[in-house]
């Protein structure tokens, strides 16, 4: 029983990342229908930045803040630049032009800070706190407690006011939502903004356990799709369930069979559910009048 608790508690706080880059995917593909895979390069960015504004003497929580303003301006440079300039390209195009972005971050901070690998104090100490027969880490509880303010904070941005509502619209017709007086290149533009900001966060939560480094943001990114896909994509309380659940696959795998095969479990899993319900958990099927 303690084994199961213990590899329960490693997969929720695993789960809570991917749920942290699912949501931040979510934010972009309710604003443009993008799947924007430079995500986790704002994850990576996040920590980083973290990492070396705290070495150069900032305290902890001020750096973690830059960090993520920072990342946030990066986010939305690149929906100028590089999305709103080929807006009106296929979907196909726009999620290539993300993925090259990724390869083009991750090469920049791979010049300018180099390979090694880093790691942030944790925020509370190191103590392991017992819980259910288990242990689990004090910085778990920050990467848990942080997925859901992120998760409640989106699900009332989306639902309870005018301009998550704006944002939706942007999505579902662009040329509609303009005729109505929504500015939609601002819409776009907060979305990138808050989903690097979001993936910062992710970023700065989890480098204190799981260590950082330039390469990091292509694995979390996939793993935040998959998380994304498996609870519905553009749903948050997909995202949040999707997250939870790969992360909980992928601990009692590693536990119970070997850490060798937790990836491919996990995405064998995600595969066949999604061969049965295509749109996800939570996702809702379109309908295309002709």
């Amino acid at each position: 029983m303690a084994d199961f608790m213990q590899f329960a508690l490693s997969g929720v706080t695993v789960g809570a990342v991917y749920a942290l880059i699912a949501l931040g995917f979510t934010i972009i593909y309710n604003a443009s229908d993008v799947v924007n895979f430079a995500q986790g390069e704002f994850v990576m960015l996040g920590g980083m930045g973290t990492v070396f504004a705290h070495q150069a003497g900032l305290p902890l929580p001020l750096a973690a803040l830059l960090a993520i303003a920072l990342t946030a301006m990066i986010g939305i440079i690149f929906n100028r630049l590089a999305i709103e300039t080929a807006r009106n390209a296929p979907v196909v195009s726009l999620i290539i032009i993300t993925i090259g972005a990724s390869i083009f971050i991750q090469g920049v901070v791979q010049i300018v800070f180099g390979k090694q690998i880093y790691r942030l104090p944790s925020f509370s100490g190191d103590t392991p706190i017992p819980l259910f027969g288990a242990n689990i880490l004090p910085q778990s509880l920050w990467v848990i407690a942080g997925a859901i303010i992120v998760f409640i904070a989106l699900w009332l941005f989306f639902t309870r006011t005018m301009t998550g509502r704006a944002v939706l619209a942007t999505s579902n017709n662009r040329l509609a939502a303009q005729l109505v007086g929504i500015n939609t290149n601002f819409m776009m533009t907060l979305s990138f903004g808050v989903s690097a900001a979001i993936g910062a966060l992710a970023g700065v939560l989890v480098s204190p356990i799981t260590l950082t480094s330039y390469q990091v943001g292509v694995p979390l990114a996939l793993k935040g799709f998959a998380a994304a896909m498996l609870g519905g994509m553009g749903n948050p309380k997909g995202a949040l369930v999707g997250g939870i659940l790969l992360g909980l696959l992928e601990s009692f795998t590693a536990g119970y069979l070997s850490s060798h095969y937790k990836d491919a479990v996990a995405f064998i899993v995600i595969l066949v559910l999604l061969s049965v319900k295509p749109q996800g958990l939570f996702g809702t099927k379109t309908v295309n009048r002709v």
